[in-house]
């Protein structure tokens, strides 16, 4: 396949990269508008209790949950004073029509909790209209400009101030990191290639991936609700992996034109159709293994992990698609010119990224690995499994106040309901299906005296369905309010039926539910399509079994130190955040997606220079021990610098996202980087040389219908001769015919 497209292109260059120009200029046409097109919510699973009785509670009564709340307080008055009163309710007349669904103040509830205090601060309890989150997040717009237009001091406060203070952070701050990352991946990218053309390179495939990214989700909203948060992992994998493969192709061909004599003219086409095959069919299967591990996200239920998944799929199969057209077309068109604005300390002719002596740095590094591959293997397993430890005690939770900034306002409207109108509460939405107030009064008695709870009101009674709230004591997403929440549930309804309950604390009781059920699915489509797609690569069983193992490793112990960071609080003050004590359940199978991903980036191409080693025809090896050995080596000796380059440009960005306001986007930098230095550095450079060593020919090992079948439709990505048959002293197994 990448040889017929190498055929088409060294013959159509111009026209690919006139074709790749209209279409980018039509993708940003088209896709710089999906940003009016994206919803704000998609958090609930609709199978679940809480997003039932948010539904049921919504056809009977409308939404009476507790999205907004309105503090307002004056410096002289009192909430006794008709003057208060008569002041907010003369602002709450201006609240535009159809947003809201209800409005409660501290008047008309009688509920002391709701007066703060020192009585010169009341709130005013508000649900919003919708049918949809992404509804209530437009009428959440309309409503709280309204709120705000009085003389009293005023404070927002609920999950919506949250959700929309947490989108505005976000946004301010990926603008932030991308700012500072930009310019310095450029600089990294003009000290590793050495020439301001080269440089310039991976940005442009970066630029053209999120482009492209944006388009295809604007298509997407045309058929389903896509999030804004899909534009946050466009941005991450849109330029971090476009960083990489840009990186693989030049140096690739840099490589192979290396080896042209400078004066034939057909060098540039001989260099890219090799450079295609190669380099190519690495970043073509990277990118099919990126974006299934992305793809395993649509398996959930909730939009929000769904849309992510839509986002990384449409960024990660922009980027290989520029990878393999655009890319190779302006490489080919500049020739030897790719090496122009060279640096002045780099003479002409000097050594291009991935030219390196075959018993270099990184050959002498592998071969000392192998020397010693148990001791190897055993320190550093060890090493990452206690990284890892911390994971085992995990706790989990959902979005709150606490993941913004103290200043943002939602966050110190938050603090000031918290503080000023007596403890910090949490509520239930709870309803029966009856409209007997007997039955009513005997069930809201059951779950009085259930322990924790301070209140049970009913909050209305319409065609036979009655609303109740409950409240206790302590934040919403301890553990302690989801037990409360199931201690409700468990008190059967007047008639012995279930009752459903809805709220912040039950739906992090059942999303945290949701993900359980799940996770299994997710991880079983990723480990099933990186068995079948690294076996289409190798024509190995063994290779991909040992590449999702190293994964669980570097994954786990990722994990494992943004949990003993930001669940058990350690570094709060280096890192600038407050701890809440456990994890967003949501991040890590975000994280869990894309580290998939990036790993197997670097695998794929590591195992790619191997394999290629291990097939040559004319190895001088005499035993394929020795033959693996020596593959081993020269493929991580063609291969570290440009690893490690790569991880070091894929760093600045996704390092960039540390900086954030936004504990959970600081998690995923934090998190992320260091799976990523462990991934790019420990586990390539040493744990793979190890076990790959101690697996010896075992390595290219499969049954032999598998052997055969891959030998007529594994994708290679050069033909060449059948390898030498192992001694008859090796005892160990070897592939027949191993051409990559």
């Amino acid at each position: 396949m990448l040889k017929r497209w190498s055929t088409i292109l060294v013959h159509r260059a111009r026209l690919v990269l006139a074709l790749g120009v209209v279409a980018t200029i039509a993708a940003a046409a088209y896709g710089f508008g999906v940003f009016g097109s994206l919803g704000q919510g998609g958090f609930d699973d609709p199978h679940t209790d809480a997003s039932k009785e948010l539904a049921r509670e919504q056809a009977v009564f409308g939404n009476k949950n507790v999205d907004v709340v309105a503090i307002y307080r004056s410096r002289t008055l009192t909430a006794q004073d008709p003057a208060f009163e008569r002041e907010v309710r003369q602002t709450l007349a201006g609240i535009p029509k159809g947003t809201t669904t209800s409005v409660i103040t501290a008047w008309d509830s009688g509920d002391p909790a709701m007066v703060s205090t020192d009585q010169h601060a009341v709130q005013v309890v508000i649900s919003l209209a919708g049918d949809t989150q992404a509804q209530e997040s437009d009428n959440n717009d309309r409503l709280v400009p309204a709120l705000r237009k009085t003389s009293l001091q005023t404070d927002i406060a609920g999950r919506w101030a949250v959700y929309k203070g947490v989108n505005e952070t976000v946004s301010a701050d990926l603008a932030r990191a991308e700012a500072y990352s930009m310019p310095i991946v450029l600089i990294l990218s003009l000290l590793i290639f050495g020439s301001l053309v080269a440089a310039s390179m991976p940005v442009m495939v970066g630029a053209l991936s999120v482009i492209g990214g944006l388009a295809v989700v604007r298509l997407i909203t045309t058929v389903t609700e896509v999030s804004v948060f899909s534009i946050n992992v466009i941005s991450l994998l849109g330029m971090g992996l476009a960083i990489d493969y840009a990186l693989f192709m030049i140096s690739r061909y840099r490589e192979e034109l290396a080896k042209l004599p400078a004066d034939d003219p057909a060098a540039p086409r001989a260099a890219i159709a090799v450079t295609l095959q190669t380099a190519g069919r690495t970043v073509l299967f990277s990118g099919l293994t990126v974006a299934a591990a992305m793809s395993a996200l649509l398996v959930f239920p909730q939009n929000f992990l769904r849309s992510l998944g839509y986002g990384g799929i449409a960024a990660v199969l922009i980027g290989v698609v520029t990878a393999l057209t655009v890319l190779p077309a302006v490489l080919l068109l500049l020739g030897r010119r790719i090496d122009a604005g060279r640096l002045p300390w780099r003479r002409p002719g000097g050594r291009p990224v991935g030219v390196d002596d075959e018993h270099g740095a990184w050959a002498r590094l592998a071969h000392g690995v192998m020397r010693r591959p148990v001791v190897v293997m055993v320190v550093i397993v060890a090493g990452l499994l206690l990284l890892a430890s911390p994971f085992l005690g995990v706790k989990w939770g959902s979005v709150d106040y606490r993941v913004l900034p103290p200043d943002q306002p939602a966050h110190v409207a938050s603090v000031k309901l918290n503080q000023e109108f007596g403890e910090e509460r949490s509520t239930a939405n709870v309803l029966l299906e009856t409209g007997d107030q007997q039955a009513v009064a005997a069930y809201v008695a059951k779950v009085k005296a259930l322990p924790g709870i301070l209140d049970v009101r009913p909050v209305e009674t319409k065609d036979g369905v009655t609303l109740l709230r409950a409240a206790w004591a302590g934040n919403s997403q301890t553990e302690a309010s989801r037990a409360v929440v199931q201690r409700i549930r468990d008190v059967p309804g007047p008639r012995g039926e279930h009752v459903l309950v809805g709220g912040l604390s039950a739906d992090t009781v059942d999303l945290l539910g949701s993900i359980k059920t799940h996770l299994p699915w997710m991880a079983g489509i990723i480990v099933a399509v990186m068995l079948v797609l690294l076996f289409g690569a190798f024509g190995s069983l063994v290779l991909p079994l040992k590449a999702v193992l190293m994964n669980v490793l570097s994954i786990s112990a990722s994990f494992g130190v943004i949990t003993w960071i930001f669940a058990d609080g350690h570094l709060q003050g280096l890192l600038g955040y407050s701890s809440t004590g456990f994890l967003d359940a949501t991040q890590p199978i975000f994280m869990l997606a894309i580290l998939v991903g990036l790993s197997m980036d670097y695998e794929v191409f590591l195992l790619s220079r191997v394999r290629e080693q291990w097939d040559r025809p004319d190895h001088p090896a005499a035993t394929a021990a020795e033959r693996n050995t020596d593959a081993v080596a020269v493929g991580l000796q063609k291969t570290g610098r440009i690893i490690t380059s790569a991880a070091l440009l894929l760093a600045v960005v996704i390092g960039a996202f540390s900086t954030s306001g936004i504990v959970f986007m600081k998690m995923i930098g934090v998190g992320m980087l260091v799976a990523l230095i462990v991934d790019a550095t420990i586990v390539r450079a040493l744990l793979v040389p190890a076990t790959m060593k101690l697996l010896g020919t075992w390595n290219w090992w499969a049954p032999a219908p598998l052997r055969r079948f891959w030998e007529h439709y594994g994708i290679r990505e050069v033909d060449l001769p059948p390898a030498p048959a192992p001694a008859a002293a090796d005892a160990q197994p070897t592939v027949g015919r191993v051409s990559v």
